[in-house]
């Protein structure tokens, strides 16, 4: 649940999500606060900003920290600060999207462009899924040889990465459908075709079988769907380091 970001002044002042993201975002652009500063801040009373903040901190958006005190400390304790977590500052819009799609972009541009350059970035998204998959290595390896119990064994994995993927039988069909129904880096890979490309050459390898890429996100579709034929066989070693293009498949792309 996400109530953080810019709202329209007229919002503003009436709500609890349009206040709750007025706490929120005062506490990003001032730091850690407490209470009564955020109360003298927002024109609110006291018991109003706890009441927010309470709903705030049952949604991991904020956390209590205690409040450094510099000098001398009076009585009784220091009041707590509240400060946002991780997940707080990932609800107000962030560049990230734009941060590796620029990455990318100058990887491409360094290693000279043209074909070199979607080597170049082939060879990135290859190093990088085989680095997070080190997770979906160990659950299939887990599952042991049965191809539907290999598929739901990924998909479990994915969606503990936020994937929120799924594993079906493919209508009409001797195979299994793995679908993601959410993708972190869908907004990159629109424009860099090799991290969907690396993905689906990692589940081939992975589940030991030649696997198609039917639908992606990254393209316009609802989920990105990759069907499975028939039953897998014991999944396979990490295969050594080759020098072919990922877009001699049709892993990311849809069928046309």
């Amino acid at each position: 649940m996400k109530y953080v970001g810019e709202a329209p002044p007229e919002e503003l002042a009436t709500g609890e999500h349009s206040t709750r993201n007025r706490v929120a975002r005062s506490i990003l652009d001032h730091g850690p606060s407490t209470v009564t500063e955020l109360a003298g801040r927002l024109g609110l009373t006291p018991a109003a900003v706890r009441r927010h903040l309470d709903a705030l901190a049952a949604d991991a958006m904020v956390e209590p920290r205690d409040q450094r005190v510099h000098g001398s400390r009076g009585r009784g304790r220091p009041a707590k600060a509240f400060a946002l977590t991780d997940c707080g500052r990932d609800a107000f819009d962030q560049s990230y999207d734009q941060l590796a799609a620029d990455a990318l972009r100058w990887i491409a541009t360094a290693a000279g462009g043209g074909e070199r350059g979607e080597a170049a970035v082939a060879a990135f998204a290859r190093a990088r899924i085989a680095d997070q998959g080190a997770a979906y290595r160990a659950a299939v390896e887990t599952a042991g040889t049965d191809g539907g119990r290999l598929t739901e064994a990924l998909a479990a994995a994915l969606t503990a990465d936020g994937y929120a993927a799924t594993a079906r039988s493919a209508p009409n069909q001797q195979g299994e459908q793995l679908c993601q129904h959410h993708c972190p880096v869908a907004h990159v890979a629109a424009q860099f075709p090799q991290l969907c490309e690396a993905e689906t050459e990692f589940f081939s390898q992975l589940l030991g079988t030649h696997v198609q890429r039917l639908a992606t996100i990254a393209h316009g579709d609802g989920v990105c769907t990759t069907f499975i034929p028939g039953a897998t066989a014991q999944p396979a070693a990490p295969p050594p380091q080759t020098t072919h293009h990922a877009s001699e498949s049709t892993a990311g792309r849809n069928p046309a």
